[in-house]
């Protein structure tokens, strides 16, 4: 299945008689709640998820935005009207960053059909609403498992034996500014390759041919191993889901660079290559 959905396919199904359900997660990092956004107009018919509160755990140890508790994360996705048995299509203001974590946890919980919004809010051509929707209770129980997972010693395994990619801005793998962690650098063997090469201008992902050259050109083709981190597990899960795109499996490091820079007696790797 196609893990993204473009806008007028989107209206296409939306139409149906049995349209997806609809998720708003429109976030920034450090920028204002997306809720007043969401309130001021959105898809028809669209459930607001906020992403720090709903997406993620408290902040810690495990970092910036650790994985939510399971049994949390199923109530809220219940409260939004999410289903086992119906498609969900999430979205957010364009980047793409906090729809690809609504993805990634939907789908590393086991709902079988989920899809991004491709360039997220600005590519809808119809009419927006500031109707509050109440949805009917969904039924989504989550059992994890469902796309690959890695914690801070499995990362350091996988850039050694297989193919570690570090998604953040190039700037920060090198180790040259750290506007947010406590110190800049990389996980040492790691790989750059930053989430903004995988979309064009207008927040669109590129075409899966170009994606599986982009990756093939990194060492990430089918049936290598593959895993991907970023500052705090937000951009790398839109990272996941460009290499799903290019037909590469690959597992997430969700603590990433916030839960690995905090711990000062893992090492850090800077300069433009791997060690």
């Amino acid at each position: 299945m196609n893990p993204i959905i473009s806008a007028s396919e989107l209206a296409s199904e939306s139409a149906g008689g049995r349209p997806p359900v609809l998720l708003d997660v429109r976030w920034t990092l450090g920028g204002p709640p997306g809720r007043p956004a969401y309130e001021a107009g959105h898809l028809p018919g669209a459930v607001y998820v906020d992403l720090d509160a709903e997406l993620a755990g408290p902040p810690g140890a495990g970092g910036r935005h650790p994985l939510p508790d399971p049994d949390a994360f199923g109530a809220a996705m219940r409260r939004a009207g999410v289903r086992a048995d119906r498609p969900v299509v999430v979205y957010d203001g364009g980047l793409g960053w906090a729809a690809a974590r609504a993805w990634w946890l939907l789908r590393w919980t086991g709902h079988p059909d989920v899809r991004v919004l491709d360039g997220g809010l600005a590519a809808w051509p119809g009419e927006l609403s500031a109707e509050i929707p109440e949805p009917e209770p969904g039924d989504f129980a989550p059992v994890p498992g469902g796309l690959g997972l890695l914690d801070a010693d499995g990362a350091a395994a996988l850039a050694r034996s297989g193919l570690l990619l570090d998604a953040r801005a190039a700037e920060r793998y090198r180790g040259d500014v750290e506007p947010i962690d406590r110190v800049g650098g990389h996980v040492p063997g790691a790989r750059s390759a930053p989430t903004t090469e995988n979309t064009a201008e207008d927040g669109r992902f590129l075409a899966a041919d170009a994606l599986r050259a982009r990756f093939a050109a990194l060492g990430a083709v089918p049936g290598a191993e593959v895993g991907v981190y970023c500052g705090s597990g937000v951009s790398g899960a839109h990272e996941v889901l460009a290499l799903e795109i290019a037909g590469v499996p690959a597992a997430l490091y969700a603590g990433s660079w916030s839960e690995w820079s905090a711990d000062p007696a893992r090492p850090v790797a800077t300069g433009p290559d791997p060690e």
